[in-house]
């Protein structure tokens, strides 16, 4: 992972993180839309993030989504994985973690938000920290604080949350 702001810095913010949020096309999908004859819209997400989800939760750190789409392949997805928020739709990120910061008693410094295209930018600017995946738009990786090495939907969750649970000693 790349530390664009500092080691000891994001170190420090990391410690304070409670809740992570993710997009979901080109975080926790590689990007590509498929869908089927028939219209139906498919997503493929990693099992290596997945993983580094539920572990993160048990750690007793929060996971959510903001996601600019519509998907029934998304809320089974975030069902599956026991998703404390999940927004879709919104075409307003920066509403939604409004709402959620509303909603629970957290500050936005305790949260991190995991992004690729310029629609994230207002909410990773909002947070504690501001995750790219690696093969994010470039205005994202330049206003990142963390770029992943790992690209979205290959791993790039799971990378940000091994980092999490090693800056909290878990």
């Amino acid at each position: 992972m790349q530390l664009l702001i500092g080691a000891a810095l994001v170190e420090q913010r990391a410690r304070d993180i409670r809740l992570l949020l993710l997009d979901v096309d080109g975080v926790l999908t590689d990007g590509r839309l498929y869908f089927s004859n028939r219209g139906e819209e498919m997503k493929v997400f990693n099992s290596l993030d997945g993983h580094g989800i539920r572990t993160l939760i048990k750690q007793g750190i929060d996971v959510g989504i903001i996601s600019g789409r519509m998907s029934a392949a998304v809320g089974q997805r975030a069902t599956d994985l026991g998703l404390t928020f999940v927004y879709q739709g919104q075409n307003n990120k920066l509403e939604a973690l409004e709402n959620i910061l509303s909603t629970c008693k957290i500050t936005s410094a305790q949260i991190a938000y995991v992004g690729d295209d310029v629609p994230d930018l207002d909410v990773m600017k909002a947070v504690g920290i501001g995750f790219a995946v690696a093969n994010a738009h470039k205005t994202v990786r330049q206003q990142a604080d963390c770029i992943t090495s790992a690209g979205g939907g290959c791993g790039a969750v799971r990378e940000i949350c091994d980092f999490l649970m090693q800056c909290q000693g878990s």
